[in-house]
Formats: C-alpha cells, sequence, structure tokens
C-alpha cells in the first residue's frame, strides 16, 4: 500500500530530560524512536514547540506550573515522586510535549495532514492536576483535548489510551468534561492502581477496561471489537486522540501483557477506520510508555506506517 503523509512533531529538548542511571525513561527511548522512523519517506518532521502557560492551564493550575518550574534543578536530579525525575531541561521538554500536542492539533484540524504522532518525552498520562507521577510532568493528552473544546469549537472529542499502564492523570484532568470520551484498556492488577470499571467520571463518559497479566493481542482485540470501536462510533467525536503507549508488547520489562508489534498495527488500523468514518480521518497520537528499546521502535514504526497507510 501506498504511504501517505504524516505529521511528525519531536525535539531534540527531549535529549536533555535526562533520568538517572537505570531509569527505564530515558534519552534512548527517544533514540529508538528516532532511529526507527529515519528515513521513512512521507513524514513532515516538525520541531515541537514550547507551549504557552495557558495551555498547561487548560488542565492545571498555576500553582503547579510554577512548583514544577521551582523545582528544576541546575545540576544533578531533583525527584518529585518515587518514578518521577527531573534534570536541568526537564521543564523545557514537557513544555515542548504540550506544545507538539497543542500544535498537531491545530495541524490536523486546519487541514496540513489527517493524522499527526507527536514523539516526544516526558509522558504525560498519569500526570494529574497538581501531582507530577509514573515519569509525568503534565497532562499533555488532556491538554491537547481541552485545547480542542475550548479553542477550536469542537463539541465532542474521545481519548483512547491503549498504555498498559492506566492513565489516571487523563482520567484525573478529564473527570468533569463532558464533551471528552476517555477510553482506557489497561493491565490490572498493576501501576497505578486505579481504572476500574466502575470509574465512570462525573458524566459516565470514561470507560476502563482491565486486561488480565499474561492476556494477548487476541484478548486485546476481542474487548476493543466488542466494548471501544462500537462506543466510538456512537460518540461521533470530531477528533480521536491516542495515548500511545507500546509498554503492552511482550518484551516490554515493566507489566505482562503479551501485545505483538502486529496487534499495535491491527489496533491502530480500526481506530483510523472509525476516525475514517466520523471525523475525516483526523487522529493525534501522543507518545506515552514502550520500555524495551527493540519493542519501542517497531511498535512506533508499526504505528506511524499504519496511520501513513490510511492517507489518501
Amino acid at each position: 500500500m501506498k504511504e501517505g503523509r504524516l505529521l511528525y512533531y519531536s525535539t531534540d529538548a527531549g535529549l536533555a530530560h535526562v533520568t538517572p542511571p537505570g531509569h527505564p525513561e530515558q534519552v534512548a527511548r527517544l533514540e529508538a524512536i528516532r532511529a526507527a522512523l529515519a528515513g521513512l519517506e512521507g513524514l513532515d518532521r516538525r520541531e515541537a514547540p514550547v507551549c504557552d502557560d495557558s495551555d498547561v492551564l487548560l488542565c492545571h493550575p498555576q500553582a503547579y506550573l510554577s512548583k514544577v518550574r521551582a523545582a528544576e534543578p541546575a545540576e544533578g536530579w531533583v525527584q518529585l515522586d518515587a518514578d518521577t525525575h527531573m534534570t536541568h531541561g526537564s521543564v523545557e521538554a514537557a513544555l515542548r510535549g504540550v506544545g507538539g500536542c497543542v500544535a498537531a492539533v491545530d495541524a490536523v484540524l486546519y487541514g496540513d495532514a489527517r493524522a499527526a504522532f507527536v514523539g516526544c518525552r516526558p509522558p504525560g498520562h498519569h500526570a494529574e492536576r497538581s501531582t507530577a507521577m509514573g515519569f509525568c510532568l503534565f497532562g499533555n493528552v488532556a491538554i491537547a483535548a481541552r485545547h480542542a473544546l475550548e479553542r477550536r469549537g469542537l463539541s465532542r472529542v474521545a481519548v483512547v489510551d491503549f498504555d498498559v499502564h492506566h492513565g489516571n492523570g487523563t482520567q484525573d484532568l478529564l473527570w468533569d468534561e463532558a464533551r471528552a470520551l476517555f477510553v482506557s484498556s489497561h493491565q490490572s492488577p498493576l501501576y497505578p492502581g486505579t481504572g476500574a470499571p466502575s470509574e465512570r467520571g462525573a458524566h459516565g463518559q470514561i470507560v476502563n477496561l482491565p486486561l488480565a497479566p499474561f492476556s494477548d493481542g487476541s484478548a486485546m482485540r476481542a474487548i476493543y471489537e466488542d466494548r471501544v470501536f462500537p462506543k466510538l462510533l456512537d460518540w461521533a467525536p470530531e477528533l480521536i486522540l491516542v495515548s500511545a503507549g507500546f509498554d503492552a508488547h511482550t518484551d516490554d520489562p515493566l507489566a505482562q501483557l503479551d501485545w505483538q508489534t502486529e496487534d499495535f498495527a491491527w489496533l491502530t488500523g480500526r481506530l483510523a477506520d472509525v476516525a475514517d468514518a466520523v471525523c475525516g480521518g483526523r487522529i493525534v497520537s501522543t507518545l506515552e510508555g514502550g520500555y524495551d528499546l527493540d519493542a519501542l521502535g517497531a511498535s512506533v514504526a508499526a504505528h506511524v506506517t499504519t496511520l501513513m497507510e490510511r492517507d489518501p
């Protein structure tokens, strides 16, 4: 199949967000993704811009933004929780992650391309309203959703999170947002311990789908065909946002799901089917987890290539 065009937002600032030796959310993740996408024709490569403070404030209070800025060290590391570290350069990297998501939403809504992938780090889906956790500082995908709703006139968006860990931060930030459907599939039990089906949001617009440890791609495909795609079609979002975590891969060291690279390609293609049906194919995907470097590179390449194949 002929490849189309995809917007790809990244930044060298992500290389300056250096975590302590042995930390799974490492600079090498970004390097692995870049190597996997090197030479791929049809990628419109764009620098992820630094966001405005007002973008962060769509989901986080000013006191939290100020706290994160003040915590950044001149050298060495600071530890915000058991898993989340900052070094000099972390704030810019995080702000460019937000900026990349906001820019990608605008570009897709304005017709630059039908789809975009934001390959920035640190990730975002664990960051709650006033709490950094799980490697995350700001809620990238939730901010992108709020930007589309508050500033670009959309009446409904959907966020689909297939990271192996529950997107507790996205859930927290969108809990009261009636215009945003949030769907999360995730291994359970597993960090952060949230994501029960009973957690449904203030307007019943949150769908949590726990998956048993060691379940494989066939279990994922069944639950998405039965629960997710019909819900998305019924919701009819004007934009689909994806929290693209690749740590459900069987080789990932932080979890115990048994997805294969082709499962990510299948899921991406089916999400694109839904986007074609309800919102002109408009998808903005942003990187979350994935900690085996080879599996991460291969899975991102499958995800990106599948999105590109859908562009006419």
